[in-house]
């Protein structure tokens, strides 16, 4: 009898042969599997993504964006090919450091790109918001499905009121190393509740499942620890570029009143964007979403022509001439 194989993704979430890959090593000595997908000469974006996923969560943004952007996506430290770090190594500033090293490797000198971060991926940008790296190389930023404090407390997982049980909950979710199993029919359906909305496409459910039942237990208790600690909101404070905000509605894990807060926190946030009925994988379940608010910060701030110089700054300029002539 033949045995059946289990099909992966497939369609848009199928995982995206790069153009290249490359090993980033990050100040602690950990490496960072990271990828290159697009030409060589495009203006470059560089994806960073959440608890419990790696590159692969960004197929179908990439698929996107790949045929006229240079995208850079890298896993967080113990997640898809990147190996879990030695005692102490799961904390911000480790996030921030892996994403300096990624900008500094892959980014010449001098040269800018668009951020785009997913929940503990977003965190990692706030982390990093006061790193040289970041403040050389990125002229905007899409913060999507993420908050910079108090996730315990918010998380509306559990259907019960705001409060010390919910928060306790919320904390043992976070911290819990037990073990998820196959991807079952009931697998899915937990994972579509906790992160993704009603409506959500069985295809992108699926993609979900997989990514988070592919993350070993460790790592997501190690990482679900700093998330159930985290405090950034210093980070988000002095976050000095374009910042455009990206929410689901019926996000669980991070729900819409924490886009609100980053919004009111970030020193030049150019937007909210409220995606109805979504949850916490909007770059799943609405790549287009996601994607076209990346193209529109790198028309806006990247690759936007300079403004045609006033009358009195070209007056000045011809007057700096003559006097170095």
């Amino acid at each position: 009898m033949r045995r059946r194989t289990a099909r992966g993704p497939v369609g848009p979430y199928a995982p995206v042969e790069p153009v290249r890959r490359l090993t980033v090593m990050s100040t602690d000595g950990s490496p960072i599997h990271t990828e290159i997908h697009g030409p060589e000469d495009a203006p470059a974006v560089v994806l960073s993504h959440g608890w419990t996923c790696s590159t692969r969560f960004w197929a179908p943004v990439i698929r996107q964006l790949a045929a006229d952007h240079r995208v850079i996506a890298y896993d967080q430290r113990g997640h898809g090919r990147s190996p879990a770090a030695g005692p102490g190594g799961c904390s911000t500033h480790a996030l921030a450091e892996d994403l300096a090293a990624v900008l500094t490797t892959t980014l010449a000198p001098g040269e800018r790109a668009v951020l785009a971060g997913h929940s503990m991926g977003a965190m990692t940008v706030l982390a990093a918001a006061d790193r040289p790296a970041l403040r050389e190389h990125a002229a905007a930023v899409l913060l999507c499905s993420t908050g910079a404090s108090r996730l315990p407390q918010t998380s509306t997982v559990w259907p019960l009121p705001e409060g010390r049980v919910r928060t306790l909950l919320n904390r043992l979710m976070l911290h819990s190393r037990a073990p998820l199993g196959p991807v079952t029919p009931p697998a899915r359906k937990a994972v579509r509740y906790v992160t993704m909305g009603r409506h959500a496409d069985p295809a992108a459910i699926d993609a979900a499942a997989r990514l988070v039942h592919a993350c070993p237990r460790g790592v997501r208790a190690d990482w679900g620890r700093v998330l159930a600690r985290l405090d950034l909101d210093a980070g988000a404070a002095s976050l000095t570029v374009p910042t455009l905000v990206v929410q689901g509605t019926a996000d669980r894990l991070t729900p819409i009143r924490h886009a609100h807060r980053l919004a009111a926190l970030l020193p030049e946030c150019v937007g909210l964007v409220e995606l109805s009925g979504l949850g916490h994988m909007t770059p799943l379940e609405d790549p287009a979403a996601i994607s076209g608010g990346i193209r529109g910060l790198v028309r806006d701030h990247l690759t936007a022509a300079p403004a045609a110089p006033t009358a009195e700054a070209a007056e000045a300029t011809d007057d700096t001439k003559e006097r170095t002539a």
